[in-house]
């Protein structure tokens, strides 16, 4: 849990620095996320908010972050839904990754698992290994989209090769029960996905 909130800072770190802020823009934001990481929830939501208001893509994801953990604000599912949409609709891929993820557990919106995979798809389809594993349980299941083992090997093959530990248990685990030509065709999709930068993933 501490190294999925960690890594989460960082990728909102290097989400906020990568861009076009201007240089008070910028401040503002690194002053909440010093708040945040220090536990003093309501400085970082002052900071946050207004730019959120504003349209910040990724200051809409650090407060949808909030409102679903309720840290610094009481926990409201729907207005986490609310403006991780805003963001998500900006192409923020971690706000894609956590709408999806409201969708499949049906926090704040209807459960629904189609839809949930549309919003996974598009994170995964930004690199997002946390929305490329969640694509591959997704895959694996049969939840909104067709059962494929050979489709969930491949994204849980890429969000491992892009960092994410659950990703490869997950591939030997679902290996296990493939056979060997199912397991390098599934590689073999993978690379093609990675190579074609997310074009061409699938059949």
């Amino acid at each position: 849990m501490i190294r999925r909130i960690l890594t989460r800072i960082t990728l909102a770190l290097t989400a906020a620095l990568s861009l076009a802020f201007t240089p008070l823009a910028a401040q503002d934001f690194n002053t909440g996320l010093d708040a945040y990481n220090s536990g003093d929830y309501a400085a970082a939501l002052r900071e946050w908010r207004p730019l959120a208001e504003k349209g910040n893509a990724v200051a809409q994801t650090e407060l949808g972050w909030m409102y679903k953990e309720g840290q610094g604000v009481l926990q409201d599912y729907a207005e986490a839904v609310r403006w991780y949409r805003l963001a998500a609709e900006q192409g923020d891929d971690r706000a894609q990754n956590y709408l999806g993820y409201m969708y499949d557990f049906g926090l704040g919106v209807p459960a629904d698992d189609a839809e949930g995979v549309s919003w996974y798809r598009l994170a995964a389809e930004q690199g997002n290994s946390y929305a490329q594993t969640d694509l591959g349980w997704m895959y694996q299941n049969g939840l909104g989209v067709p059962q494929d083992n050979i489709l969930a090997h491949m994204w849980y093959n890429i969000g491992a090769a892009n960092g994410r530990e659950l990703g490869g248990r997950n591939r030997d685990s679902i290996a296990d029960g493939m056979t060997r030509k199912a397991i390098e065709q599934a590689q073999a999709m993978g690379r093609e996905c990675m190579t074609s930068n997310y074009q061409k993933c699938g059949y």
